[in-house]
């Protein structure tokens, strides 16, 4: 009796092992991945989905026609600002991000990231492509939440803070030098090409536990440079064929216009055939049905053409520069693909992300964005009302000038000033006016009064916030980043009186007080005389420059003090017998 009593209390025991196991790997393959596309520059209209018979993207339709649509979906007018949203939740100016360059992109490592929120509920997080919010530690991608990375620097490939390509000139987006986990790798192939193989590979490395990748291509961004197979398909094509009669506004195009959206549309092309791998070995690896397929651009066209008859491209506050395609693709539950006409924007992909994948959203943690997880569940649900605010300029806000604010179908835009110097505004009905054509501020005083009001609150907020009053700064001397390249992206511009063009420098944070090299590299042999001068806070370094072709001059062995520090590089060189200011290309520090 007592052997079978043994016996039936080891199979119960197997039983409910196995059970267990069961129930554990059954959680683990349930809990879903998520995939998250940008491309760069990318606009409404830039898709054969949305009535645009020029250019060809089969597998963006196809994804749009199985996916939950958001036809109403709100970004910055340009990348860093949208990209630093999509991360935080929050309006970009709070995260420190206000520009594209100029040290304008650089966002504040104390902010969290939805990689870090995912990484936090188990998930392995993934970055690849553009990141465009921070070159040096610790605003780098692997210093916000994600365990692998493969990016390239600055706001594009060859742009001129990404110093590693620059040179390359007309063929950087060919055989590109990356960072991978920080450190440079030589890649070969056109750029999509690449990251989409990156990619691939990324998904297969980690197919059997879930994941968060970022895809970011920086195409169709320029300089639009494409493999000759993908401009032969557009060459001869007239971007504007069926399109210009249509019954809705046409951007004014010139033949350079026409040219450079063939091109675009050459390289959007190249992104939906590098889609097709991409989804396709998803479904190899039996993904699809648990991965959860996010697509979206960052803002509308860099140049005028098709544009689905809104008003405005990047840059702009109006609605060419900010409603993009957004694409939610899971057939796990999003059963029903149909369009989703409640507005929503960027910063509300965190918080649908977080309760998507059940993960816990971080105490005291204050955003801007709601969960779509709602929208995208149930047909008849509806969000409250909400006041979304855009803006952009070269410099914090200037008032009144491409501002906008919005409450429901009614949106206000600062245009500037008026001949007699006033601030002007603009009102627009969308449900009424969907391509912004017809002001009727004149007839509607008290709501233009009423939305200015609005407008002038979330200003006061974005400009007194904390990462504008004191802008995002690099730390040098750390264990993570050494040595430290300072790039032009990063740089910080000033007018002084003597000089012809700005000065450049930089805000850096001293990590510990010792003892650096401090190389100033050109983008040039110099073949002549004259003089680099280095400002190191209060201090001034000089070195004399001799016409021996060298591209890059070094001050070794100088002590850093512990705390902030102001570089500021002067360089003067001889032409035609005068000694000319000129620009450094990027400053390397090696502790």
């Amino acid at each position: 009796m007592n052997d079978l009593k043994h016996i039936t209390i080891l199979v119960l025991f197997f039983v409910f092992c196995n059970c267990a196991q069961n129930k554990k790997i059954e959680t683990s393959i349930t809990k879903p991945n998520v995939i998250l596309i940008v491309t760069d520059d990318q606009g409404f209209g830039d898709l054969g989905f949305y009535g645009n018979p020029n250019i060809k993207t089969p597998v963006l339709d196809s994804l749009a026609s199985k996916s939950v649509r958001f036809v109403d979906f709100s970004v910055n007018p340009v990348c860093a600002p949208t990209r630093s949203a999509i991360m935080t939740g929050k309006y970009s100016m709070t995260t420190g991000v206000h520009d594209t360059y100029r040290g304008g992109a650089m966002m504040a490592s104390s902010e969290v990231t939805i990689a870090e929120i995912l990484k936090d509920a188990g998930y392995s997080t993934g970055m690849i492509g553009k990141w465009h919010l921070g070159d040096n530690y610790p605003m780098r991608p692997q210093d916000q939440g994600f365990d692998f990375t493969l990016n390239h620097l600055s706001g594009g490939i060859g742009q001129y803070g990404d110093w590693p390509n620059t040179l390359k000139k007309d063929s950087s987006y060919f055989n590109p030098i990356l960072w991978k986990n920080g450190k440079q790798v030589q890649t070969q192939g056109y750029c999509t090409n690449v990251l989409t193989e990156a990619a691939i590979d990324y998904v297969e490395d980690h197919k059997d536990e879930p994941f968060f990748l970022y895809l970011s291509y920086n195409a169709p961004h320029g300089p639009l440079q494409l493999p000759q197979k993908y401009y032969d398909m557009y060459k001869d094509i007239d971007p504007d064929q069926g399109l210009i009669d249509q019954d809705k506004p046409y951007p004014n195009v010139t033949e350079h216009s026409r040219e450079n959206a063939r091109k675009v549309y050459g390289m959007i092309t190249n992104i939906d055939d590098n889609l097709r791998l991409f989804f396709k070995k998803l479904d190899d690896l039996g993904l699809e049905e648990n991965t959860l397929i996010i697509f979206m651009t960052d803002n509308g066209p860099q140049h005028p053409r098709y544009v689905a008859g809104m008003r405005g491209k990047k840059g702009s506050v109006f609605q060419g520069g900010v409603r993009v395609p957004s694409f939610w693709y899971y057939p796990e539950a999003f059963k029903e693909a149909r369009d989703v006409k409640t507005p929503a924007a960027h910063y509300d992909i965190l918080p649908t992300l977080v309760e998507f994948t059940n993960s816990k959203m971080p105490e005291n943690l204050n955003i801007e964005g709601e969960s779509l997880l709602p929208l995208l569940t149930k047909k008849e649900a509806v969000l409250p009302e909400r006041i979304i605010n855009r803006y952009w300029a070269r410099t914090a806000p200037v008032r009144y000038r491409n501002v906008s604010t919005r409450k429901g179908n009614m949106k206000l835009v600062g245009v500037g000033k008026d001949e007699d110097n006033n601030d002007k505004f603009q009102l627009f009905n969308l449900t009424e006016d969907p391509y912004e054509q017809n002001d009727i501020s004149e007839n509607n005083k008290a709501l233009v009064e009423e939305l200015k009001i609005e407008m002038d609150s979330w200003l006061n907020t974005m400009e007194s916030s904390e990462h504008i009053v004191n802008a995002p700064k690099p730390i040098i001397g750390t264990v993570h980043e050494n040595p430290v390249m300072l790039n032009q992206n990063e740089a910080l511009f000033i007018k002084k009186e003597g000089f012809n063009n700005e000065l450049m420098y930089w805000d850096v944070i001293i990590n510990e007080t010792k003892s650096f090299d401090i190389i100033v590299h050109f983008d040039r042999p110099i073949e002549t005389t004259g003089q680099l001068e280095l400002v190191l806070g209060d201090t001034s370094l000089t070195l004399p420059i001799e016409a021996n072709g060298h591209s890059q001059f070094s001050f070794n062995a100088i002590e850093l003090k512990k705390g902030p520090l102001t570089i500021l590089p002067k360089v003067f060189l001889k032409e035609d017998g005068v000694l000319k200011f000129t620009y450094p290309f990027y400053i390397e520090i090696k502790a």
